[in-house]
């Protein structure tokens, strides 16, 4: 095992640069990591299909992982497809559309022969969003003055976390878990990426009531990652720092097999505190509620495994109407102690970040090659949701703003069992 865990911290090295995420799903959380838990929904806090499931999930289900005897390495990739498109005015654009690969890597088992304890240890993308209007439209003036029409035209921020786990179970019915999540950031907001680097925790409950039902409790402590010298908010020639808090999060969880061996169907309910978190309350984020549901199939047993899921996450960007925009002094924002002009603030926070979708929809299959390997492959849907508001631009006028988003995603991944 000791080999292992070096082996994947180096891993982890190399996969930070290559990790790239333009928008993501609930919030700028993706909803769940790797193959088998995008498709059910993202849930997995009872009952996770696989190690990286339960890593990302609750790590206190290690414990109870369906082959928990063995040890599993799950290595997976989502081939991710933002659509994004803004309107300002009279101008309609499209963000540069493009495909972002997002792995994730996971290595978990038994610590001993038939002991309390399992460990686990993974590297994934967790979170990302962003756009890019250079070369549109909108990435234009706001005649007749030199200024620019938006705020926001060219944003990027993407999040690496790696997490060492361990899972230690007391007795048949229970065992608790801690994760540790050591997240490298990188924020982009046109003036060159700045990096940044956090540590947080994520201790677990998991209840196995029956042979039919589990149920899981976690909590995600904050991680806040300050960006220095980010982009210049006041527009006094000095670039300003911008700290950014992932979000404090609750999520519960029950997993039930209907028919014991072959079918299941886990919910997951999430809280995330995106209105208390730096940075994104400072943008007027409100508070989630994220619901999924998820149904998995053993269609042919040890041999052919069918999955689908929903989930449903409530848009946290509030909608704004009636700000005024022009630029006197007093019609300002404040933003870490920065005063952002209204017109930029409502533009950098609705063109610049529009995290706005909603419901989602997955469908999975794994296939078993023999007793340990296996092939898995999915496709995810997020429908496309639209924000808009009303205000008045630097020079009085009206003016609306609006962003939509939907998005699109393929999942493939490989489980080795040893």
């Amino acid at each position: 095992m000791k080999h292992t865990i070096i082996r994947l911290a180096l891993l982890s090295s190399f996969l930070t640069p290559i990790f790239h995420v333009r928008a993501s799903t609930n919030g700028d959380n993706l909803l769940g990591v790797g193959a088998a838990s995008r498709t059910l929904g993202g849930v997995g806090v009872a009952s996770p299909p696989d190690a990286i499931g339960a890593l990302s999930a609750n790590p206190a289900a290690l414990s109870f992982l369906p082959e928990g005897k063995k040890s599993e390495t799950d290595l997976s990739f989502t081939f991710f497809l933002p659509h994004v498109s803004a309107r300002v005015g009279s101008l309609t654009a499209d963000s540069a559309g493009k495909t972002y690969v997002i792995p994730s890597l996971a290595v978990a088992g038994p610590l001993g022969t038939d002991g309390p304890w399992t460990y686990g240890f993974s590297v994934y993308g967790v979170s990302g969003l962003g756009v890019d209007y250079r070369g549109t439209a909108i990435d234009t003036t706001l005649a007749p003055t030199p200024y620019p029409l938006v705020a926001g035209g060219r944003t990027e921020l993407q999040i690496l976390e790696v997490t060492p786990a361990v899972a230690y179970r007391f007795s048949p019915e229970w065992s608790a878990g801690l994760a540790l999540h050591v997240d490298s950031g990188r924020l982009e907001l046109g003036s060159g990426g700045k990096h940044g680097a956090s540590l947080g925790a994520q201790p677990g409950l998991s209840f196995k009531a029956s042979a039919q039902l589990t149920l899981g409790l976690t909590y995600v402590s904050p991680q806040a990652i300050t960006y220095k010298g980010v982009t210049d908010f006041d527009g006094n020639g000095t670039a300003d720092n911008l700290k950014l808090e992932s979000p404090p999060q609750v999520k519960f969880g029950v997993g039930y097999h209907l028919i014991p061996g072959r079918l299941l169907v886990a919910t997951d309910v999430q809280w995330v505190n995106w209105g208390g978190a730096q940075g994104y309350q400072d943008f007027d984020w409100r508070d989630s509620w994220v619901f999924g549901l998820g149904v998995q199939f053993d269609a042919i047993p040890e041999k052919l495994v069918l999955r689908a899921g929903y989930s449903f996450g409530n848009n946290p960007v509030k909608a704004h109407n009636g700000w005024d925009g022009t630029g006197a002094p007093a019609n300002v924002t404040n933003v870490q102690g920065k005063l952002v002009n209204n017109y930029y603030y409502e533009t950098f926070r609705i063109i610049g970040f529009p995290a706005i979708v909603e419901h989602h929809v997955g469908l999975g299959l794994s296939y078993r090659f023999n007793g340990r390997a296996s092939l898995e492959a999915g496709y995810t849907h997020a429908f496309r949701n639209t924000i808009t508001e009303r205000g008045t631009n630097l020079l009085g006028a009206p003016v609306t703003l609006s962003s939509s988003l939907s998005e699109d995603s393929f999942e493939l991944g490989f489980k080795y069992r040893f």
